[in-house]
């Protein structure tokens, strides 16, 4: 009833809320966190961290690192080998946008791939773009750049694992068996896995739709392989 009004600004400053302390205190989160690690910490102007970046969405903090080290198809092999598992792998034919490879290389690795087979020509490699759009998952998940991705399908069937693409006219998700050692094919955005490397699967594999007329004619690549990867990683339960 006759209470003095409140003078949030003063309550802020005992506090330390002032604006910039938010962004102070994150700054020295990531500053100590940068040390710990061993990584050289330089201050500048939000100028300058805009043009580093390119854009205003950088959150007040940038990391230079070294580009990721590609491996062999041999050694996804050999990651699944040393976890006593089947080999789960993810082959890209032809992704070009480095937002679904991001969030293809993300689902991969909470869904327990051992790795990801993406192509040298004919596709986004890992990039910038892909580091973050796969919050950072690009940088966890072994990835292998191959010259010739038929020729990498044929030496996986070599090895005894069936080889299943996404694509539509496949078999129902609900009917394909998905256990065991297996290799998920994603293809391009607009056309799908190549005509070739459709031949060489064992099988493809779709995904229900609603029914009606929609407007729409498949999902988006990295949803499906969100929704595919997710359906071979409860199978290995």
């Amino acid at each position: 009833m006759g209470q003095k009004p409140r003078d949030r600004t003063a309550e802020k400053r005992s506090r330390g809320g002032h604006p910039a302390a938010g962004r102070q205190h994150g700054a020295g989160y990531y500053t100590a966190l940068g040390k710990a690690a061993g990584a050289v910490i330089k201050r500048v102007p939000a100028g300058k961290l805009q043009k580093l970046c390119g854009t205003q969405d950088h959150q007040g903090v940038a990391a230079w690192a070294a580009r990721i080290q590609y491996v062999g198809v041999e050694e996804l092999l050999q990651i699944a080998k040393d976890r006593g598992e089947p080999p789960f792998l993810v082959l890209c034919d032809g992704i070009e946008d480095p937002h679904n490879l991001g969030a293809i290389l993300r689902s991969a690795l909470l869904c327990g791939a051992h790795g990801v087979i993406i192509p040298r020509r004919g596709g986004v490699g890992v990039t910038g773009t892909v580091m973050k759009s796969s919050a950072g998952a690009a940088a966890r998940i072994p990835v292998a750049r191959v010259a010739n991705l038929p020729q990498a399908i044929r030496d996986l069937k070599k090895q005894n694992i069936f080889v299943y693409c996404a694509d539509l006219g496949g078999a129902p998700l609900e009917k394909t068996d998905l256990s065991g050692p297996v290799a998920l094919v994603l293809g391009s955005e607009g056309a799908g896995p190549g005509a070739l490397v459709r031949k060489l699967c064992d099988a493809a594999v779709t995904l229900d739709m609603a029914g009606g007329k929609t407007g729409v004619d498949s999902y988006n690549v990295s949803v499906a392989a969100g929704i595919l990867m997710y359906n071979i990683m409860q199978r290995r339960k």
